[in-house]
C-alpha cells in the first residue's frame, strides 16, 4: 500500500490503540454498575453474579493471550493486532445488543479474546520496532493508552448515565448501557484499517528470511531511510547473528521456555504480570464505585472520575523517565508505596466504619458521617493510583516484552500476559463477594501482596534499560545478582563503531 509510516512515536502510539481497547473494557462495567437501567435490565446482579459478569472479559483474555503467540509468529505482530480488532468488533456488537445475562457474558468473553491478543502482541511490536534508548518509552505508551481507554469509556458512560431521566430513575431505559458499549466499536475500526499503512516488525521479517524488507524497515524507522547508516547496519547485523545462533542451536520455542537460561526470565515475566494484578489496581478500576460507596460518598461516579484522570496524567512522568531512571527502582518504590496506601486506607475503614444494614447494597461496611476519614480514604485511593501509574503500570508491560530471546519472545510474552489475565479473572470474580464478606480487611490482603512483591522484585528483577533486545543474555546469563548493576555500555554501539571504521562488513540477505 505504498510508503509505510516510519515515525517510531506514531507507530508505537497508533499500535497502542490496542491497549486503549483494554482500557475501554476495564471501565465498561464500572460506569454502569450504579445505573438503574443496568440493575433493572439484568436483575440487579450482586456478589458472585456480578463477579461472573466482570470476570467473563479476563477469562476470554486468558484464551486470547494463549493463542496470540501462534498468530504473532505465523502472520506477524501487525496482522495479529488486526485480527484482535475484528474480534473486538464482534464482541462489542454482542454486548451492546445483549438481550439477557448470557448474551452479555458471551460478548464480554469474545471482546476479552481480543484484549488477550492485543495486550500480548502490542508490547512485542513496540519493543521490536523501537531503538534501545526509546524502548521503555514506546512500550509505556501501551499503558498510557490503557489509561486513556479507561478514562474515555468512563466519561462516555457517565454521560450516558443521564439518559432516560438519570442513573437513579427506576424507569431508566437500556440506552444508558447500550450506547457506551456500542461506541467502543469505533477505536477497533480505526485500529484495523489504519494498521495497513504501518510496517511489519523487522525482527519478524528477518525470522521469515525477508531480509531486504527487514533492512528497509530498520532504515526507515531508525535511519531516516538510509540503508547505509552504521546504526541501521549494526542493528541488522545483531539481529542476523542472533537468528543464526538460534538456528544453529536448533532452539525449539516450547522446549526453550523450560531451559535454565530462559526459565528464570519466564518466571520473572509471569511474576511481573501476576503482581501487577495482586497489587490491587484493577480492583480500583473495576469496582471503584463500590470503593467510593464504602467511603460514604454520595456521588461515587463523579468522585471516581477524578481517579481515572490521575491515572492518565501520572503515566506521563513514567513515559518520560522510564529510560533514564530505569525499571528496577520503579518496581521497588511502587510496591512499597502501594503497600503503604492500602494499609492506611484499610486501617481507617476498619477503625471508623460500621456495618451496612441494607442487604441490596454491594458493600457490607461503610463510613457514616465521617467526612475527615472519608477524605483520607479517597486521598489514599488517589495516591495509590498515582503510584501505580508512574511505576508498575508501564513497567509490567515493558519488561516482559524485552527480556526474552527472539525465538521464544512471542510465546513467552503470551505466557506472561496469560498470567495477567488468569489473576485478573480470579480477582474480577472474587472481589465483589470479598467486599461483602471481609470488607475493609481486603485492603490488608492486597497491601500484603505488595510487600511480597517488593521482596520478590528486589531479589529477581535486574535493570534492563540501555540494552538492546539481543543483549538481554548479558543481563540474565552473566551470573550477576539482580540487585547489582550489570556492566554499562552496549554491544550495538561497539558494532556501529566497527562498521563506521570498516572493521565489519554487513552482507544483506545472505542465506543462512
Amino acid at each position: 500500500m505504498g510508503k509505510k509510516v516510519s515515525n517510531i512515536y506514531v507507530i508505537s502510539g497508533f499500535a497502542a490503540i490496542g491497549g486503549a481497547l483494554f482500557g475501554f473494557d476495564i471501565s465498561s462495567m464500572s460506569g454502569v454498575l450504579g445505573t438503574e437501567a443496568y440493575k433493572r435490565y439484568f436483575d440487579n446482579p450482586l456478589g458472585s453474579r456480578q463477579g461472573g459478569i466482570t470476570a467473563a472479559m479476563p477469562a476470554g483474555s486468558l484464551l486470547g493471550a494463549l493463542v496470540s503467540s501462534y498468530l504473532s509468529d505465523r502472520w506477524g505482530r501487525k496482522v495479529a493486532i488486526q485480527i484482535g480488532a475484528v474480534i473486538w468488533i464482534l464482541g462489542a456488537i454482542l454486548q451492546c445488543s445483549a438481550q439477557n445475562l448470557g448474551m452479555l457474558i458471551l460478548g464480554r468473553i469474545v471482546a476479552g479474546v481480543c484484549v488477550g491478543i492485543t495486550s500480548s502482541t502490542v508490547p512485542v511490536y513496540q519493543a521490536e520496532m523501537a531503538q534501545k534508548e526509546l524502548r521503555g518509552r514506546m512500550v509505556s505508551l501501551q499503558q498510557w493508552a490503557i489509561t486513556w481507554g479507561i478514562l474515555i469509556q468512563f466519561f462516555i458512560q457517565y454521560g450516558a448515565s443521564f439518559y432516560g431521566g438519570g442513573a437513579n430513575n427506576p424507569n431508566q431505559g437500556p440506552g444508558a448501557f447500550r450506547i457506551p458499549w456500542a461506541i467502543q466499536i469505533i477505536p477497533a475500526i480505526i485500529l484495523l484499517v489504519g494498521l495497513f499503512w504501518f510496517p511489519y516488525s523487522p525482527r519478524w521479517l528477518a525470522s521469515k528470511d525477508r531480509w531486504e524488507e527487514a533492512l528497509e524497515v530498520l532504515a526507515d524507522v531508525h535511519g531516516g531511510g538510509n540503508k547505509s547508516d552504521p546504526r541501521v547496519l549494526a542493528e541488522y547485523k545483531e539481529i542476523e547473528d542472533t537468528i543464526r545462533f538460534e538456528r544453529e542451536e536448533a532452539i525449539s520455542s516450547f522446549a526453550e521456555l523450560t531451559k535454565p537460561r530462559t526459565v528464570k526470565r519466564v518466571v520473572l515475566g509471569v511474576s511481573l504480570q501476576m503482581w501487577s494484578q495482586l497489587c490491587g489496581m484493577n480492583v480500583m478500576m473495576y469496582y471503584i464505585v463500590y470503593v467510593m460507596q464504602g467511603a460514604g460518598i454520595n456521588d461515587p461516579l463523579l468522585t471516581a472520575s477524578i481517579q481515572y484522570i490521575i491515572n492518565v496524567a501520572m503515566t506521563i512522568p513514567a513515559i518520560i523517565y522510564i529510560d533514564k531512571l530505569g525499571r528496577r527502582p520503579a518496581l521497588l518504590v511502587g510496591s512499597f508505596l502501594m503497600m503503604s496506601w492500602l494499609f492506611i486506607s484499610g486501617a481507617i475503614q476498619g477503625a471508623y466504619g460500621e456495618p451496612e444494614t441494607d442487604p441490596t447494597q454491594p458493600i457490607t461496611w461503610k463510613l457514616v458521617n465521617k467526612p475527615a476519614q472519608a477524605k483520607a480514604v479517597i486521598a489514599c485511593s488517589y495516591l495509590f493510583v498515582a503510584t501505580f501509574a508512574t511505576t508498575w503500570g508501564p513497567i509490567s508491560w515493558t519488561m516482559p516484552s524485552e527480556v526474552f530471546p527472539h525465538k521464544v519472545r512471542a510465546k513467552a510474552v503470551s505466557l506472561s500476559t496469560a498470567s495477567n489475565w488468569a489473576w485478573n479473572c480470579g480477582l474480577a470474580f472474587a472481589v465483589p463477594p470479598l467486599l461483602r464478606s471481609i470488607n475493609w480487611k481486603m485492603y490488608m490482603v492486597f497491601g500484603t501482596f505488595n510487600g511480597l512483591a517488593f521482596i520478590h522484585m528486589f531479589l529477581t528483577a535486574p535493570e534492563t534499560k540501555g540494552k538492546t533486545l539481543e543483549e538481554m543474555d548479558v543481563v540474565f546469563d552473566s551470573g550477576i545478582p539482580a540487585w547489582r548493576e550489570v556492566p554499562k555500555g552496549s554491544r550495538l554501539d561497539e558494532l556501529r563503531r566497527d562498521i563506521e571504521e570498516g572493521k565489519v562488513k554487513v552482507n544483506v540477505g545472505e542465506k543462512m
